[in-house]
């Protein structure tokens, strides 16, 4: 017999803006309890030391969490030059230190930073939750076993010098899925001669969500202790899919759909995924073959109605 789930059925998206000294997943069980929700989880972890954009979902947006983990991400950081940790970060302890180069001004950086810009290839920090044999690899940092990281292919967008001080620099950063900052900003340093480490990261987009969107978890305690709910400040799982062409399916294409079957429609062929929408409600992702002048859809991800 299975166990029932504790919690309510709630569905949506919520964004975050994430405090600094917590967890995502510890956000995303205090989020989730403020709702009582029976199934939420966060589309990308944000270190400790890392603020800003962590969009949650609950409910039937879950099933699009993995496309969400896959988005673009922009990020403001400030490196501290000059200075190697272990982690890459100022949570780790100090194995380095060297002299900034004298004079280091916009002029100086701005060659340095443009070998960034565009495909490069990064090799993933030590101190990372990528895994190796099912264990993150920062478990295996901790136990002071290096692990061979092979380098991978990740593309910075754009990289914008936004302050230099003395010792440190403000940089922001737009860039494509399993882009480490942290490596980023050692690599930078590398190339300076003198080492760096972030000392302050923020999440400024995910998932297409900014932080024009995001929501302090203070505000959320608030509305509860007042007894409003939270529910209205839910988006639909939609919003972080506008990325992908709609369609609109009505007739016997709609029930087919609903039921798990592929369809084909005439039209403007498409290729890849696609949002649908019956009822003028969204009903699911499918996936597009173009046939000739018409389209296959397979469904792929379907929403409940209710």
């Amino acid at each position: 017999m299975s166990r029932r789930r504790k919690g309510r059925d709630v569905n949506g998206i919520l964004v975050i803006d994430k405090p600094m000294d917590i967890t995502s997943n510890g956000i995303l069980q205090q989020v989730k309890r403020l709702f009582g929700a029976a199934k939420a989880g966060h589309t990308g972890a944000l270190d400790p030391l890392a603020t800003g954009v962590l969009p949650l979902c609950f409910g039937e947006a879950t099933k699009f969490s993995q496309m969400m983990l896959d988005s673009d991400k922009a990020y403001i950081a400030t490196a501290r030059l000059g200075v190697r940790t272990e982690t890459g970060d100022s949570e780790g302890a100090v194995v380095a230190e060297k002299p900034v180069p004298p004079g280091l001004d916009a002029e100086a950086l701005e060659p340095v930073l443009e070998r960034f810009r565009g495909d490069i290839q990064q090799v993933p920090s030590m101190y990372s939750a990528l895994k190796h044999k099912g264990r993150p690899l920062y478990e295996y940092a901790r136990e002071g076993i290096e692990v061979e990281r092979p380098s991978r292919p990740v593309t910075i967008y754009e990289l914008t010098l936004l302050e230099v001080r003395e010792t440190e620099i403000d940089i922001a950063v737009s860039c494509t899925k399993g882009t480490y900052i942290r490596s980023l900003v050692e690599d930078i340093g590398e190339a300076l001669g003198c080492g760096a480490h972030v000392t302050a990261l923020r999440r400024t987009m995910a998932s297409g969500f900014t932080l024009a969107d995001a929501r302090e978890v203070s505000m959320l305690e608030s509305m509860r202790e007042e007894g409003e709910s939270l529910d209205g400040l839910l988006v639909a799982p939609d919003a972080a899919l506008s990325m992908f062409p709609e369609r609109d399916l009505e007739g016997s294409s709609l029930v087919s759909i609903l039921n798990g079957q592929p369809v084909r429609i005439s039209g403007q062929p498409a290729e890849g995924f696609v949002r649908l929408y019956g009822n003028g409600r969204f009903v699911g992702l499918a996936e597009g073959f173009p046939e000739g002048e018409a389209t296959k859809l397979v469904p792929r991800r379907l929403v409940k109605s209710g």
